[in-house]
C-alpha cells in the first residue's frame, strides 16, 4: 500500500514533551496549591512501584523497536510493524510506559493537580498522537497492519 505523502503519521507534538509538559505544568499547580490526596507512604510506595515498572517497559519497548529496525521517533518514518517484546499486548507500550511513569511520578509527590491533567492528557494523546498514527499505519502497511491490530490492543 502507499504511504502518505510526507510518510509520518503528523501528530500534533512530541509525545514525551506533551506528557513532560503536562506533569510538570501539574506539579508547579502543586506548588502553588498543595492537594495531597492519599495517605503519604502507601503512595509513595505505589508510585515508586510504578516509575519502574515504567522505565522497565519503556525500555523494553524502545529496545524491540531498535532491534525491529524502525524508527521510534514518530516524526519518523515507520519502517516496519513492530509485534513482538511488549507490542505483543499493546499496540503502544511507550505510550503506556510514559503514562504509567508518570502517574508514578504523581504518587510519588502525591500531588492532585498531575491527577486533574491525566484525563485532558490521554485523550489529547490519544486523539493528537496514536490515532494519527493508526490512520498513518494502515495507509502504509494496510491489511498487514489491520491484522496486527485485530490481535493487539490500542492500549492494554
Amino acid at each position: 500500500m502507499s504511504a502518505p505523502a510526507t510518510d509520518t503519521p503528523g501528530v500534533i507534538a512530541f509525545p514525551p514533551l506533551m506528557v513532560a509538559g503536562t506533569l510538570g505544568l501539574g506539579l508547579i499547580l502543586h506548588w502553588l496549591f498543595p492537594r495531597h490526596p492519599f495517605p503519604a507512604v502507601p503512595a509513595h510506595f505505589v508510585g515508586a512501584v510504578l516509575v519502574v515498572s515504567g522505565a522497565v517497559l519503556l525500555a523494553w519497548g524502545a529496545t524491540t523497536m531498535r532491534r525491529a529496525g524502525t524508527n521510534i521517533d514518530p516524526g519518523q518514518p515507520a519502517l516496519v510493524i513492530v509485534t513482538g517484546g511488549p507490542f505483543r499486548f499493546t499496540r503502544n507500550p511507550l505510550y503506556v510506559a510514559t503514562l504509567v511513569i508518570y502517574v508514578g511520578v504523581t504518587l510519588l509527590f502525591n500531588a492532585l493537580w498531575p491527577f486533574v491533567l491525566f484525563v485532558p492528557l490521554v485523550i489529547l494523546l490519544d486523539w493528537g498522537v496514536i490515532r494519527r498514527e493508526e490512520r498513518y499505519l494502515t495507509a502504509k502497511f494496510g491489511e498487514p497492519y489491520l491484522a496486527y491490530c485485530a490481535r493487539a490492543r490500542r492500549w492494554v
